[in-house]
């Protein structure tokens, strides 16, 4: 059974950081390309940033570039997300997910998802 749990959400002020973890089980973890959405209260669900399996590429969504930066450890089965300069709009659930896709920005090819990790940001 793929589980992937996500930690490190919190309640911080603007200009703040966090760093997001989610813990994968239950796959080949250094197969997967792993993924960080957001979703927003009243919002779809956004791209954040992705990773490929074998840490070679990156990529962010627009709102994020250069203030998040998402890395991966494959011995721990690991991926993060280090989120610097926080904004409120910043504000939102924040799910990993994984997928045995290249690079994949779009939510819907991916395979498995964890359950969330709430980040608030305060103005």
């Amino acid at each position: 059974q793929v589980q992937l749990v996500e930690s490190g959400g919190g309640l911080v002020q603007a200009g703040d950081s966090l760093r997001l973890s989610c813990a994968a089980s239950g796959l080949t973890f250094r197969h997967y390309t792993m993924g960080w959405f957001r979703q927003a209260p009243g919002k779809e669900r956004e791209f954040v940033a992705v990773i490929s399996w074998n840490v070679g590429v990156t990529r962010y969504g627009d709102s994020v570039k250069g203030r998040f930066t998402i890395s991966r450890d494959n011995a721990k089965n690991t991926v993060y997300l280090q989120m610097n300069s926080l904004k409120p709009e910043d504000t939102a659930v924040y799910y990993c997910a994984a997928t045995l896709g290249v690079v994949v920005t779009t939510r819907l090819q991916y395979e498995y998802w964890g359950q969330g990790t709430q980040v608030t940001v305060s103005s």
